[in-house]
């Protein structure tokens, strides 16, 4: 079998986590992960850009087949909101411009396919990441949750199998 390499973004302004794994059947195996971090002292359009490039890096050096977004909720506070919003568009932009399939996942969703529930903290992520890729370290917590979107990308979602991406469109995340 053929592995599938997986990119998982979990988009921030400040920093952006990213995680590459790979699935051969049903077995994961860990890649790379890290963050992408702007300078909180640059203006919007030059953390954008650096999002932009980061990412086409990764896509360049690890060659993902599909890509995983979680997608993010903040309602506290509006500015955030829409900063969160264009740090994500800059990812979805850099994951589209290199032709890769993109779906796309809520924070509950992806808790629920690495954890076992949706409530889960921080840490738990981690420690579920840690286990799951047989990691010697626990990751950041922004590259955790990176690598926790693609892993739920990797085991189908919520529990929809080996489903082709294309045929999940509503159930675990939109396709663009």
């Amino acid at each position: 079998m053929t592995p599938l390499r997986i990119l998982g973004i979990d988009p921030g302004l400040r920093s952006t986590g990213f995680g590459v794994i790979e699935r051969s059947g049903q077995q994961l195996a860990y890649i790379a992960s890290g963050c992408i971090k702007t300078d909180a002292a640059g203006t919007l359009p030059e953390r954008i850009k650096t999002l932009l490039e980061g990412i086409s890096e990764v896509i360049a050096t690890y060659q993902p087949q599909q890509a995983a977004v979680e997608i993010v909720f903040v309602n506290v506070n509006p500015q955030s909101t829409l900063l969160l919003g264009q740090a994500r568009g800059a990812a979805i932009s850099a994951l589209v411009a290199a032709n890769l399939p993109v779906a796309e996942y809520t924070a509950l969703q992806v808790k629920q396919a690495v954890v076992g529930h949706g409530k889960a903290a921080k840490e738990q992520v981690q420690h579920m990441v840690t286990q799951l890729l047989k990691l010697s370290g626990i990751p950041g917590s922004d590259a955790a949750d990176a690598l926790a979107c693609a892993i739920a990308h990797a085991h189908g979602g919520q529990g929809l199998g080996n489903a082709h991406p294309a045929s999940r469109r509503r159930k675990s995340g939109r396709m663009l």
